[in-house]
């Protein structure tokens, strides 16, 4: 293995040292900052464009290592060969991925190590800044904490625990010597047939917002230094295919009305970088549109953090949007547009390309500079320069069990419940102790339909990196009511109409008193998740229909990413539990929540569509509710947004303002009723919305404006109150501008409505 090089540059080592000596003596942030600017700023000065272009380079770990690159020799282990040229000789500053699997901490060790010090051997010796999707939790680490994937998280309506995942991904991801998470998502999902739906925090923007800051906050203030990055830049999820990376039709108001909000509030929030939407918007990739990147992005958002491409996107623009005639025109156009770091990932020829248009005078080095300093800036900030990469001692690795108890607890408040009707007298679920159980279905049995893609590999799909020891669905039951109870059929996803009859004739034989199906899919992420109908397989279809014919109690358990159609079985399902991602703790989350253990309080963050070609989302306009029927609504979803049930229903009356008029900078103060009418406590959620009776441009039926989770005992009335600045009930204008304009606005929660008016 290459050996670390200790005589670094003069300059560089100056500069370290001033900067500790300047942090070191406050704690104030202004003064840290200001010691990372001038230090980076003498750094800079020290570097040919051989350096600088390669730290605008990013490499996957993959061509590093012994092997093709598709087909890694195993045990894995960096080929010094690979480093020489590309850390060494090109001078590549970031390096990503896992090398098509997880691996140990102690191999993550290694790897970390070998690249580290293969850096400090080139001119400058500036660390290699390493980033990786752990979305989840540390989902390319052997044995990592994983809890829900954002989808989840949202359900949970409780942006804490979105902080808290956050923070435990941190701790364990930064003992592995990485510093760089490609998280969190800050896409809409506004279309349940694209494939990344699982990965956002629902279609609402408000939500997705206090979601996505709280992430931002756990991870960057963690106890260590750790960046987010808040993607994909923007309007990503809203294609008009429904396909992942196919062609966006969005307006700029609508992309200032609903995509930008998030981002924004989380650039506020101090996110460190940003990657940037790998398709194409109103026909212009993104990674070339300077007016996006440069004038919305840097001069009017305020962003100075360091914006990275998607996976091989700068050759994109050349052999999948034809906007380039050759890879090189390809570079000139993404720098031009504003990107400071390409995920080239897999070849060297973007290194040289960008050498060759800075020396010909087609990019200039000033250019250059303002991307290598955003990238230094970040190395500084994540403290690379103190440690120069290296990782913490393996025996400083956090013992993993501390970050149980909230992934844990996050998966069973994101269970939601949708349907409970009552058999023979009482509710199908939860369970009696009396029950005996009946459980089949292709996710009753599987791990890695509980975790989703981007876990253990990049489809999720393989069981050699499932974690240890964590239960499935079934193997949960068994546990929590006992294997006495239940009886168990295993299903793969391709099962026939013959296994299905033998599902059916056991059910006969064993005479059971509910019959739970798990539902659903099998992992996906990406292009590799694209369908051409959200409806649910045909086979789990038959299997409904076939169960039901028995006569017994039947639940279906959903666990997938999007909300897969199924209204033509739905009547036949008794209760229906929507599980998403719940991840290696979702299963006894879901064991308890049958059995009543838990009362479930998650609650929808999408609309879940009645029919196929039905993808409506809450906020729609006045003129999507016509039918052709005047009695009925064309906006009518299987199930709404925010909906789900509990074992202890919680009644929301008196819903009231503090008053009937407000100015343009006062603030509404709402309060509402809550009153639990069963027998034990409820996790209520109080979500509030508005509602512009009249506007300059046509306004949404509804407008998420607030939320909040409240614990109501049995019996109880709480009374919830929020507090709503006037400010907050604005729109994009037909200029392109935010506007609050006077008039009346409906304020609802539940089914209550109350009517205020706004004056100038």
């Amino acid at each position: 293995m290459i050996s670390r090089r200790f005589d670094l540059q003069n300059t560089l080592l100056l500069a370290v040292s001033c900067s500790l000596l300047i942090t070191g003596c406050t704690d104030n942030k202004a003064s840290a900052d200001s010691s990372h600017d001038a230090f980076v700023d003498s750094l800079l000065t020290t570097l040919s464009l051989e350096d600088k272009v390669g730290e605008m380079t990013q490499l996957t770990i993959g061509v590093l290592m012994q092997g093709k690159q598709h087909k890694l020799s195993e045990p894995q282990h960096l080929d010094e060969a690979k480093l020489q040229e590309a850390l060494i000789d090109l001078r590549v500053g970031s390096v990503l991925n896992c090398g098509n699997h997880e691996h140990s901490p102690e191999k993550w060790h290694e790897f970390i190590n070998g690249i580290q010090s293969a850096a400090s051997m080139k001119r400058s010796g500036i660390p290699v800044l390493y980033g990786v999707d752990a979305i989840h939790g540390p989902t390319y680490t052997e044995n990592g904490i994983l809890g829900p994937q954002q989808i989840g998280l949202s359900a949970t309506w409780n942006p804490e625990n979105a902080r808290q995942a956050a923070r435990a991904t941190a701790k364990q991801i930064h003992a592995l010597g990485i510093h760089w998470n490609f998280s969190p998502v800050l896409d809409l999902a506004r279309d349940p047939r694209w494939p990344r739906f699982w990965e956002t925090f629902g279609e609402d923007p408000y939500l997705v917002g206090q979601m996505g800051t709280a992430m931002v906050d756990g991870y960057q203030n963690s106890e260590v230094p750790f960046a987010a990055t808040l993607k994909h830049f923007f309007g990503y999820g809203f294609t008009l295919s429904g396909k992942d990376r196919t062609p966006a039709w969005i307006p700029e108001r609508q992309l200032r009305e609903y995509f930008l909000p998030p981002f924004q509030a989380a650039i506020e929030a101090g996110a460190m970088s940003i990657m940037v939407n790998s398709g194409e918007i109103n026909g212009i990739p993104v990674h070339s549109n300077k007016e996006l990147l440069t004038s919305l992005l840097r001069d009017e958002l305020g962003f100075e953090g360091v914006l990275v491409t998607d996976w091989e996107d700068i050759k994109y623009l050349m052999s999948r949007h034809m906007i380039a005639h050759d890879y090189k025109e390809a570079t000139k156009m993404a720098i031009d547009a504003g990107i400071d770091m390409a995920m080239v990932p897999s070849d060297l020829d973007f290194t040289k390309h960008l050498f060759d248009l800075v020396t010909e005078g087609s990019i200039t080095e000033n250019r250059i500079d303002q991307s290598v300093r955003r990238i230094l800036m970040m190395k500084a900030k994540l403290g690379l320069f103190d440690t120069q990469g290296f990782p913490p001692s393996l025996e400083a690795y956090p013992a993993t069990d501390q970050f149980e108890i909230d992934a844990a607890s996050a998966a069973l408040e994101s269970i939601t419940l949708l349907k409970n009707d009552e058999v023979n007298g009482r509710t199908t679920l939860p369970f009696s102790s009396e029950d005996k159980l009946f459980v089949s279905g292709p996710t009753a049995h599987s791990l890695n339909a509980l975790n989703g893609g981007w876990t253990g590999t990049w489809q999720g799909r393989d069981t050699a990196y499932n974690t240890a020891g964590r239960p499935t669905m079934v193997e949960a039951m068994e546990t929590r009511l006992g294997s006495e109870r239940i009886v168990h059929m295993d299903l793969g996803m391709e099962f026939s109409d013959q296994e299905i009859q033998r599902v059916v004739r056991s059910i006969q034989r064993q005479k059971p008193s509910r019959v739970v199906l798990g539902l659903g899919e099998m992992p996906y992420t990406e292009f590799m998740g694209n369908i051409e109908d959200i409806a649910l397989f045909e086979n789990q279809k038959d299997l409904v229909r076939a169960v039901h014919m028995t006569g017994v109690p039947l639940v279906g358990v959903f666990i997938e990413g999007r909300p897969r159609a199924f209204d033509d079985i739905e009547p036949m399902l008794d209760a229906i539990v929507m599980a998403y991602l719940p991840g290696d703790y979702g299963a006894d989350a879901i064991a308890q929540v049958l059995d009543g253990i838990y009362n479930p309080s998650g609650r929808l963050p999408f609309t879940w569509p009645r029919h196929t070609s039905a993808h409506l989302t809450y906020d729609h306009k006045y003129t999507e509710k016509f039918h052709p029927n005047p009695s009925r609504s064309s906006f009518n979803p299987q199930y709404t947004f925010g909906f789900g049930l509990s074992y202890s229903a919680v009644e929301l009356s008196e819903l009231r303002t503090d008053r009937a008029e407000y100015g343009m900078d006062e603030v509404i103060e709402v309060t509402v009723n809550a009153t639990n009418t069963g027998s034990r406590p409820t996790n209520e959620l109080i979500a509030i919305f508005s509602q512009d009776k009249v506007a300059s441009i046509t306004p949404s039926v509804d407008r998420l404006r607030h939320f909040q989770k409240v614990i109501v005992k049995a019996g109880e009335t709480l009374i919830a109150t929020a507090r709503i600045p006037v400010a907050d009930l604005g729109f994009i204008n037909r200029e392109n501008k935010y506007v609050v304009e006077p008039g009346s606005f409906g304020i609802r929660v539940g089914n209550e409505i109350v009517e205020i008016e706004v004056i100038n």
